[in-house]
């Protein structure tokens, strides 16, 4: 029987913990010895690994828009987002300082893992005439960032209940050095990325 956690903002199974993710164990049984390989490291340790996804949705500053997109991204991401601050005004954009403008997310350990999983599974091949996510998209440190245009990728969002379509950023953090060990990392790890 699952029960939700009021405090924490999720649902859990019937001895309170998630199920082990299927992408980690992946990770400790192939995609570690694969790279060890590959790069000549020496210790286990200086494999790269996940470190954190960041989910980010900017909503503007409609307040009925902010709660539905608060709900979706607890129903998509199994955690309970924060939501955003503007940093400061601009007034092309009718923007004051400390307005409320979005809702975010980082998730860690099992939940990571599994949110990655069901984004390279479930997510990304319902999108339509998907050709693969861009190569370049690596900031020079390991991490990649990637966006959704809409929320009905995920199975979790019912289609009737939707108000609006709302695309989201995301940000996978890895312990790599440079964007060669993270690209061989994410594709080990089943992302799609596109060949040059």
């Amino acid at each position: 029987m699952a029960r939700k956690s009021a405090e924490k903002g999720f649902v859990t199974g019937e001895q309170g913990k998630l199920p082990s993710p299927r992408l980690k164990k992946v990770y400790r049984e192939t995609v570690v010895a694969k790279l060890k390989e590959q790069f000549g490291f020496s210790s286990l340790m200086q494999v790269p690994t996940l470190q954190k996804v960041v989910v980010n949705m900017g909503t503007g500053t409609d307040e009925k828009e902010l709660e539905s997109a608060l709900r979706d991204m607890a129903v998509i991401t199994g955690q309970r987002p924060v939501t955003t601050i503007a940093r400061k005004s601009v007034a092309q954009f009718k923007l004051r300082e400390g307005q409320k403008i979005g809702c975010m997310v980082t998730l860690r350990g099992d939940r990571m893992w599994h949110f990655l999983d069901k984004v390279c599974t479930v997510a990304l091949p319902r999108i339509r005439d998907f050709q693969g996510l861009n190569p370049k998209s690596f900031d020079g440190r390991g991490n990649y960032s990637f966006g959704l245009k809409e929320q009905l990728v995920f199975p979790e969002i019912d289609y009737d209940s939707f108000d609006k379509l709302r695309g989201m950023d995301i940000t996978v953090c890895t312990t790599a050095k440079n964007d060669e060990e993270a690209r061989a990392l994410l594709k080990a790890l089943g992302l799609p990325l596109r060949e040059k």
